[in-house]
């Protein structure tokens, strides 16, 4: 499986633990950046580029990481199709998939241990999206909300 994955320089050292891992488990990782350690880098181009190659890529998932996660989170959902979860625990990680079809997680380095994060991901990855028509239906509602941008000449 194909896993984009952002972050700034909080969720650097997370990042490079979690590329390592999937690796290891044979899924095809790509990052989007931070390439290096900058401790004055700002989150939204990792972030949004994450978001927006996910999109494009569908069946793909993405992993945002920051110090809370949180302006990550709300980063990647500026991206239309876009559907990230701030998780904290393996319950709202298989949430996030089974009941959002969530195809971003969002995941706070300064809130988790690496083992922590790892299995975070690893819930995340390996829930399935529960089909359930009224969560269907809410996510219909939310791309709903969301008005596609106009087109330009």
């Amino acid at each position: 499986m194909r896993i984009y994955l952002g972050s700034d320089h909080a969720g650097f050292q997370l990042k490079s633990h979690l590329i390592s891992k999937l690796n290891e488990l044979g899924h095809d990782v790509v990052d989007c950046g931070a390439h290096t350690y900058a401790p004055d880098d700002d989150y939204p181009p990792f972030i949004t580029d994450t978001a927006r190659r996910t999109v494009a890529d569908p069946g793909s998932f993405g992993i945002v990481i920051g110090g809370s996660g949180n302006g990550e989170a709300m980063a990647a959902n500026k991206v239309r199709g876009a559907r990230a979860a701030l998780v904290w625990n393996i319950e709202t990680a298989r949430l996030a998939r089974e009941h959002n079809d969530a195809n971003i997680i969002s995941i706070g380095a300064r809130q988790h241990t690496l083992f922590e994060a790892a299995h975070l991901v690893d819930a995340f990855l390996s829930t399935s999206f529960s089909h359930d028509p009224k969560h269907a239906r809410r996510i219909q509602m939310l791309d709903e909300a969301i008005p596609t941008p106009p087109t330009t000449n």
